[in-house]
This record gives C-alpha cells, sequence and structure tokens, in this order.
C-alpha cells in the first residue's frame, strides 16, 4: 500500500470518526466506555449488597447450595442416630393383625398415631443401652387419643430420665379474640414441666425456599416483629439436646448449619426394630448401636410430609428433600463439632463495600485489553477465579463471602463490554461505510471492501447511482473508472459525435463554499486545462477534447484510452527480455522528453500509469495530476501548510519525497520500471548499500548487460545530482548501447527508426530554469489514480 493509499485509508477513518456523535465520541473515546459499564454494575451490586435486597440473599444462598452440592458428601459424626419413624415402622400393624400373639411387642404401633406407650418403650431401651439424650421431633401438645393412662406411661418414663429427654415444642401462628398472634405450642404439662425439656423446632425459610440457619435466626426474626414479653422463649430442640447429652458447644461461632450431606447421610434405624425383641438382638445387637450417642426420634415417612427444602435437596443432583429429624441432624452435629458457617463480613454495608472494590479492580484488569471479546474471555476467567476462592474459604475455613453476586456481576459486565463493543463496531463501521461510498472505487477503497463481504454491494450503489447521468448536456456516464479524495473518473460516451464513441470525463472537487476560492479554483483550472491541451499534441498522450465547469464541479473530458495498463506486462517473479526492456525505455523516453518540453514533470510515473494501446501497441502516457496541482495551489493561497510528498513509494526519489523534485525525478521512476521489469521485483524490494547509496538490484536478474546495467544505475542514483540530467542524456547513451547489444535484426531496425523520427524536443533546460520549473511545478499529492484503462 502507498502513501496515497494510507492517506486515503486513514482520511476514510478520520472521516467516520467525525461522522460520529459528540455523545459517542465522549461514550467510546480511549474505552472509557468500557471502565464506566463496569461502574455502573459495580455501584449496583454494591448496593443491592449493603441494602441486603432479597434477590442478594437469594442468589448468595442459591451459591451456597451449589458449593454443597461440588464438596459432596462428608462423614457425619458417629454418635447420632436417627430413630425412623418411616414407612416400614408404619406398616408393622399388617404383622401384628396377623399374628397378635407373636408380635406383641408391635401393637403399641399397630395404627397411626400410635401410642404414647411406644414411645416410652423406646425410651427406656435406648437409655438402657446408655445413650446419652433422646429428641423428639413429634409434637404431644393435645392428650392421647388412646386415654389418659397412655398419657401417664410417656409421663413417668420421662420423669424417670428426667433431663435426658427432650420434646418438640413448635410457634405457630394462632387465630385469638384480638386477631392472629404467634403462640409456642408446648408438651403437655404432665409431660414436661419446665423450660429445660422442650426445645421448639422452627427453621427460618430463607429467600431460596431452603433451610440454611440454625432455629435461632428463626427466633431473632420473630422477636424483630414481636414484643419479647409477650412471647415465651425456650432453647431450640438442636442446642437443648446438645445441653442435656452434656456435650460442649458453641453455639455462637456461626449462623449456618453445616450440612453434611443429602437424605440418609446419617445412621437410620427403623423405629420398630427397637420394640420388636428378635430385631434389638440381631440388628441392634441389643443395643449396642446406641451406646453413648445420641438418638433423635423422628418421621421421615412421605405420608407425614415432614420435608423441607434444604442444600443437597432439590438440586440437580439431589432431587430428593430432607426430613425435619435429618435437619436437626445436621444442626447438632455443625454445633457439636464447632463447624457452624458464618459470613466473613456479617454487617451488609460492608459486604456492599467488599463487592465494588472488587468488582471494580476485577473490571480494570479486563478493560485493559481493547477487544470485546477478550474483555469477556477475562471477565468470565476473574469471574471464575472468584467463585474458585469463594469456594475454597466455604470449603477450607467455613466462611462465606459474597460470591454469587460479584460472580454474575462480572460475567454480565464482560457481556455488557461485547455487546457494547459489538455497538461502537457498528457504528464505526457505519459511518466508515458512508465514507467509503464516496471513494468507492479508489484502489484502496476496493482493497478494503474485498474484505468485508458486508461492504460489496457499495460498488454496485456507485454504479447505478451515475450510470446513464448526463454532463454538461452531452456526455452520459457509462461507469465509474477511478475515484480518489478530489476526483473522480468516469468512462462516457459523447451524445454529440456521431457514434457517440467513448472517452473519459474527470471530475475535479473543491471542498470549499468560499466564492474568492471557487474562482480562483476556476482560473487555475483553466491554466492546467491549456497544459493537458498541449500535452494532449503528442500522440502518446491522451488528447484533451473538452473542459467544462457544472454546479461549481470542474470537468475534463480525455481520449478514451482502449487497452491494458503495463502492470499487466511486468509480472512478478517473470523477468522481461533486455530487448522489451530497452524498447520500453525508448519509447517512454521520447514521450518523456516531450512532456519535459512542456515543463511539466509528471512525478508519479509508474506501471499503473501507463497503457498499451491496442490499437498501434504504443505506450500511452497518462495521469498528469491535475487534481494535485490545482488542490495544492489552493493550500498554499490561503496559508495551509499540507505537505506531502508526490509519487509513489518504489518509483519516488528521495529529493522528490522531500517535496522538491526535479525533471530527472521521473528518469528515477523510469529507471525503476526498467529495474522491475529485468527482475521480476516490486521496487519496494530492493535494498541500498548503506555506504553509497546505490540499489542492489543486479544479483536478482537473471542476465543483464553491463553497459545497459551501467545506465539503469546512473538513472535511479539517489543523489539527484549525480544522476541524468536530462531525457536526452539518457538517450545519448542508450542509442550508443544499441550497435554493441545482441538484439534482434528487427529490433536494431526499428530503434534506428524510431529514434530519428520519434524525438520531438532536443533541447533541454539549463540548471537555473531547470529549478524554476522544478519548483513551479511541485504540487501536493491526494490518494488517488487517475486509470484511463
Amino acid at each position: 500500500m502507498n502513501k496515497n493509499s494510507s492517506s486515503l485509508a486513514a482520511k476514510a477513518n478520520s472521516s467516520a470518526q467525525r461522522g460520529t456523535t459528540a455523545a459517542d465520541r465522549r461514550w467510546f473515546k480511549r474505552g472509557d466506555w468500557g471502565r464506566r459499564l463496569v461502574g455502573v454494575w459495580a455501584i449496583s451490586a454494591a448496593a443491592a449488597t449493603a441494602l441486603n435486597l432479597g434477590l442478594v440473599q437469594l442468589l448468595e444462598r442459591q451459591g451456597q447450595t451449589l458449593f454443597f452440592d461440588v464438596r459432596g458428601t462428608v462423614t457425619p459424626p458417629s454418635n447420632i442416630v436417627i430413630l425412623a419413624i418411616d414407612e416400614s415402622s408404619l406398616s408393622q400393624g399388617e404383622f401384628y393383625h396377623s399374628d397378635p400373639q407373636k408380635y406383641t411387642a408391635l401393637e403399641p404401633i399397630q395404627a397411626w398415631p400410635w401410642k404414647r406407650a411406644a414411645y416410652a418403650a423406646v425410651i427406656n431401651k435406648v437409655m438402657a443401652a446408655g445413650a446419652k439424650a433422646v429428641a423428639i421431633d413429634v409434637l404431644f401438645s393435645t392428650p392421647s387419643s388412646y386415654g389418659e393412662a397412655d398419657d401417664r406411661v410417656l409421663a413417668q418414663t420421662i420423669r424417670q430420665h428426667k433431663e435426658r429427654v427432650i420434646l418438640a415444642a413448635r410457634y405457630a401462628e394462632t387465630e385469638t379474640p384480638q386477631g392472629y398472634s404467634v403462640q409456642l405450642t408446648t408438651p403437655l404439662p404432665s409431660f414436661c414441666d419446665r423450660s429445660d425439656c422442650t426445645g421448639f423446632i422452627n427453621y427460618l425459610i430463607e429467600p431460596d425456599n431452603r433451610i440454611h440457619r440454625f432455629s435461632e435466626q428463626f427466633l431473632q426474626q420473630l422477636l424483630i416483629n414481636t414484643p419479647e414479653e409477650s412471647l415465651p422463649q425456650v432453647p431450640s430442640l438442636d442446642a437443648a439436646t446438645l445441653q442435656v447429652a452434656q456435650m460442649p458447644h458453641r453455639p455462637d461461632i456461626g449462623e449456618s448449619i453445616f450440612f453434611y450431606g443429602p437424605a440418609q447421610t446419617f445412621e437410620h434405624i427403623p423405629f420398630w426394630t427397637v420394640l420388636d425383641p428378635s430385631a434389638w438382638k440381631t440388628t441392634l445387637r441389643s443395643g449396642d448401636l446406641f451406646k453413648n450417642k445420641i438418638v433423635l426420634i423422628g418421621s421421615t415417612a412421605s405420608i407425614h410430609q415432614d420435608f423441607h427444602a434444604a442444600p443437597f435437596s432439590k438440586s440437580w443432583l439431589h432431587p430428593q428433600p430432607m426430613s425435619g429429624v435429618e435437619i436437626h441432624a445436621n444442626a447438632i452435629a455443625t454445633l457439636q463439632e464447632g463447624r457452624a458457617i458464618r459470613e466473613a463480613m456479617p454487617q451488609a454495608p460492608l459486604r456492599g463495600l467488599f463487592v465494588f472494590v472488587g468488582v471494580v479492580g476485577a473490571g480494570w484488569v479486563f478493560t485493559r485489553s481493547k477487544s470485546p471479546l477478550r474483555r469477556l474471555g477475562w471477565a468470565i476467567g476473574l469471574a471464575a477465579v472468584w467463585m474458585g476462592v469463594g469456594y475454597g474459604l466455604f470449603v477450607q475455613a467455613g466462611i462465606l463471602i459474597p460470591t454469587a453476586v460479584p460472580v454474575g456481576v462480572l460475567v454480565l459486565s464482560g457481556l455488557s463490554q461485547l455487546v457494547a463493543g459489538t455497538v461502537k463496531e457498528q457504528l464505526t463501521k457505519r459511518q466508515l461505510r458512508d465514507t467509503l461510498k464516496q471513494y468507492v472505487t479508489s484502489p484502496i477503497v476496493q482493497e478494503i471492501i474485498s474484505q468485508h463481504d458486508d461492504l460489496q454491494d457499495l460498488l454496485r450503489e456507485r454504479e447505478l447511482a451515475l450510470a446513464g447521468k448526463i454532463l454538461a448536456s452531452r456526455y452520459q456516464i457509462v461507469r465509474v473508472l477511478g475515484s480518489g479524495g478530489f476526483s473522480e473518473t468516469y468512462v462516457a460516451v459523447d451524445l454529440l459525435r456521431p457514434g457517440k464513441p467513448q472517452c473519459v470525463v474527470k471530475q475535479l472537487r473543491v471542498f470549499s463554499d468560499n466564492p474568492n476560492t471557487l474562482k480562483q479554483a476556476q482560473r487555475l483550472f483553466a491554466i492546467e486545462a491549456e497544459t493537458l491541451e498541449r500535452l494532449g499534441r503528442h500522440e502518446q498522450i491522451p488528447q484533451l477534447l473538452a473542459s467544462f465547469d457544472e454546479n461549481d464541479e470542474f470537468y475534463l473530458v480525455q481520449e478514451y484510452v482502449e487497452g491494458h495498463p503495463l502492470v499487466m506486462e511486468i509480472l512478478p517473479r517473470r523477468a522481461m527480455s533486455e530487448a522489451k526492456v530497452v524498447k520500453l525505455l525508448h519509447d517512454l523516453l521520447n514521450v518523456l522528453s516531450f512532456v519535459h518540453s512542456q515543463g511539466v514533470i509528471h512525478r508519479d510515473l509508474k506501471p499503473s500509469n501507463i497503457i498499451r494501446r491496442q490499437a498501434d501497441d504504443k505506450l500511452i502516457l497518462i495521469d498528469f495530476g491535475v487534481a494535485k496541482r490545482i488542490t495544492n495551489q489552493l493550500a498554499e493561497s490561503s496559508n495551509t501548510k499540507f505537505t506531502i510528498a508526490v509519487g509513489t513509494p518504489g518509483y519516488m526519489p528521495s529529493e522528490q519525497s522531500a517535496g522538491r523534485p526535479h525533471f530527472n525525478s521521473d528518469i528515477y521512476a523510469l529507471g525503476m520500471i526498467a529495474i522491475e521489469a529485468l527482475t521480476g521485483e516490486s521496487p519496494h524490494t530492493f535494498n541500498q548499500n548503506p555506504k553509497t547509496g546505490e540499489i542492489r538490484w543486479r544479483q536478482q536478474a537473471e542476465f543483464v548487460d553491463s553497459k545497459l546495467a551501467t545506465i539503469l544505475d546512473r538513472m535511479v542514483h539517489h543523489d539527484f545530482m549525480q544522476r541524468y540530467r536530462s531525457v536526452q542524456d539518457v538517450q545519448l547513451d542508450l542509442e550508443a548501447l544499441y550497435p554493441l547489444m545482441n538484439f534482434p535484426d528487427d529490433t536494431n531496425t526499428l530503434l534506428k527508426k524510431e529514434t530519428t523520427k520519434g524525438d520531438v524536443f532536443n533541447e533541454t533546460l539549463n540548471p537555473e530554469e531547470e529549478e524554476e520549473e522544478a519548483l513551479q511545478g511541485v504540487t501536493m499529492p491526494l490518494p488517488e489514480d487517475w486509470l484511463n484503462q
């Protein structure tokens, strides 16, 4: 890509950026939009966390449940056993009714509700077997349906074992004459007449509809809305059980229960096996399974519906809910082993600050990347790290840090980066598309379009927009031929000439509404048109047919050259013969001699600006940069500092790159074209000798006559003072070479014949005149080619 093309690409990009609104520029400036999005998410998450909103609690509890599922089952303490009122125990009545004498011991459980004598018998047996305590998760708040005698049996057993039996109580909402109020439902006074023999069984249901925390949290929440003096208070069943078992525990180390696993994690013994003598001796080894253990009696039968959602229940890994007695077992084990899970930051505002700092810090890391997709990847990665840290603290230390909310916010931040980046890209692409539309036929723009499928239609749109348009009531556009920053070229037909022949129409753009500027542009346009008129007298330069202005736009009409550009003959990696190269030099030197005689420096000689005319196989020189000269002279007259080298890298000598071309700058370009033809290598690939500045090209040519190589080396000398001073000097050396080279006879004859008749101008300017003409001819370039092909 040459400098002209680069400048056009930069111009298109700059124009696209100018097309965006001021708000868009402020929002997307230097990627600040990404950090602003992170800030919005961070503030939102921190505020929600600091206010301890229900949604935050829901997400964090779900995250805690996930941690339990990932962690899996942990071996529970062996000194807690559940005596389960299960389906097998409820079905023992069938055995009793089939043979009452054989199954006499099962009589108390022949039908639900069971006799309270059954509980008394079980308590006596497990206590005799060495149990430390018995907790019964069954409410005995109403008299037995079997009569007062049945209640007396249980009451006597409880009094016998005094402080080693705990009965269930429950806080429940009841209707009173004054309305609904919360009351404590306790066992019958005959069973327990003091507060240390009961424990309440309520748990707080969290926003995720699961039980996570100890019963004490339920009581604290209850006391917030109920006067403390009107509400009887007893300890929880869990704490009371450990108390009567005389086991040390730390009820204040944390709020959440350490769940050991899903249902059936703790040891379950069917209730009926204690009553049945045979099972007692065999299965229970005469009660050895209860020695030094806490025995929890409760229902695990589905008919009683004493099931609750908790970690390890109603999840994708463990769909089975957990019975109330199992939750008590987990709570008692947690208190006993000191594994209660605690918040690292109990105060909600502190958790909010933690979330804000963490999210902002992570956002600063991933927004350093410019790619929205990479930002999303980094955000997901950092979220995974945060999740890993939260999980590690949970498993190893039993500590909870805010995890679900910040992790979710990081992922959402990454997604928002991707969405915002896509929006930004679409905005830029839309503006770029609008800009490219103006230069759709420029080679660099076509290169850009070729890499984007969604821009392919621009070429067709431009063609359709201009096809059929008539200029000056005479020239009808057929197709767009080329486009640049300040000009556009069309193939048109002349409607007023016989046969409607094709011609080339070049539109010159002057981007100004200033009347003085337009007037000056009109004057310069007339001067340049006169120059093209003179140049067009040569048979190898397109003839100027007309010039006119219309709607403050200027048009030149030139002869249409049917043929192909020289780039189709000078092919990469394919060397041209010496004879053809010499013939090429001979033809172009004749044309260049005439151009210089008119005081004009072409400044952009290259294969794409040379056409092989189909009619007579002659080389036609095109693109004399009228638009460039007019535009730069307008810039100079308005004191606009706009300096850029005229020409194409590779074919442009150093003095021309500095903005001071000479007539022999064109000789340099022609020499580079010849070297490219001989070697099949692009000019910009050649290196220079660091000491002499000589271009190293000979080793890349298969064979070149040393005298021809010497001529080419002088043509492309880096110092214009040591380069050929004029075209005539090159022609003289080249003519002297003809007899010495082994050309075919027809080539020598043709060269001699053309040399005698083809030199149009054999006079050169003196150095002072040359310098003056060169300075007058220097104009600022535009990134465009006039492709008359």
